[in-house]
């Protein structure tokens, strides 16, 4: 496929993230970052970034989970939050390719834990942690809607923290 076909899919999906924000309600939301996340996915295949693309399946299966938290009480047990790093960690072997794997496990991986706090300084805190590793990821692949999309979430996490003040955001619940 050319190259700015390729890039061009990552691009839309950009657009769908850009889009969500736009959205009134927060199931088209949520519907629109989930295609975006999709869309990622097959670019990442195509760019042959497989440990990347099955990361971000995880990480549309975390959300979809989370998503539900409230009418299933399993989904905030420490086990389910296991079984989600465990499935990462399997596919991050299964799609191996040296120390570049590292990256989306470790974004992926940190953020799942974070997400698990239901306190909304450390869930910024695992963003501030997992951006990075998924914006150098994106780069090195050399998904350029990827970077972009990164660096705007990247920048929003840290407006966020200086929006609601660090020790303000110190607090449980409300935050999925």
């Amino acid at each position: 496929m050319n190259e700015y076909m390729v890039q061009g899919i990552g691009f839309v999906a950009v657009a769908f993230f850009i889009l969500s924000y736009q959205m009134r309600s927060n199931r088209l939301l949520f519907l629109f970052q989930l295609i975006g996340c999709s869309i990622f996915v097959i670019q990442f295949g195509i760019l042959g970034a497989y440990t990347g693309a099955l990361s971000l399946m995880i990480n549309i299966l975390r959300n979809l989970l989370l998503l539900k938290a409230n009418a299933w009480p399993w989904v905030r047990s420490r086990w389910t939050m296991l079984g989600i790093i465990a499935l990462l960690t399997a596919f991050t072997i299964w799609t191996w390719n040296g120390w570049l794997s590292l990256l989306p496990l470790a974004s992926v991986g940190v953020t799942t834990v974070g997400y698990w706090t239901d306190n909304a300084q450390k869930i910024r805190l695992s963003q501030l942690m997992g951006s990075p590793c998924t914006l150098l990821y994106d780069v090195l692949i050399h998904s350029w809607g990827g970077a972009l999309s990164e660096s705007i979430t990247l920048v929003s996490i840290i407006v966020s923290i200086f929006r609601f003040g660090w020790k303000n955001l110190n607090t449980e619940g409300g935050t999925i």
